[in-house]
């Protein structure tokens, strides 16, 4: 379910006043522009839902290419181009068995993004 918002006068500050202490402590603590830059397209990623369903599949086990596709009722070929780019964004990797090649999550980073935004959109 999408939730809409209304602007209120709540939304607005209607004064002019510039608290310059508090804007020069939150400045020294700011990443620089590449990093935050590079934080907007990782979260990019997570705004397809194909590429959230295999995050979440990675989640409870290693899977290859054509588990993950019979899962999410999908071809190979569609799941290969969204891994692809998981991959691009160091969320998933990958190794190979033979003909087939396994996916998992990158890291506990990418299992603790996943469940802190599964934990915020459920607490409605």
């Amino acid at each position: 379910m999408q939730s809409v918002h209304i602007q209120t006068d709540t939304d607005r500050c209607d004064c002019d006043a510039i608290h310059e202490d508090v804007i020069a402590e939150v400045r020294v603590k700011m990443p620089d522009e590449d990093s935050l830059m590079d934080l907007a397209d990782l979260f990019k990623v997570f705004s397809d839902s194909t590429r959230v369903r295999i995050l979440c599949a990675l989640q409870h086990s290693e899977l290859c290419v054509c588990d993950i596709a019979v899962l999410l009722g999908m071809t190979k070929s569609a799941i290969s181009h969204q891994l692809r780019t998981l991959r691009q964004t160091r969320l998933v990797r990958n190794r190979k068995a033979g003909k087939e090649v396994y996916y998992s999550l990158d890291d506990e980073h990418v299992a603790a993004v996943f469940e802190q935004g599964l934990l915020h959109v459920n607490e409605g």
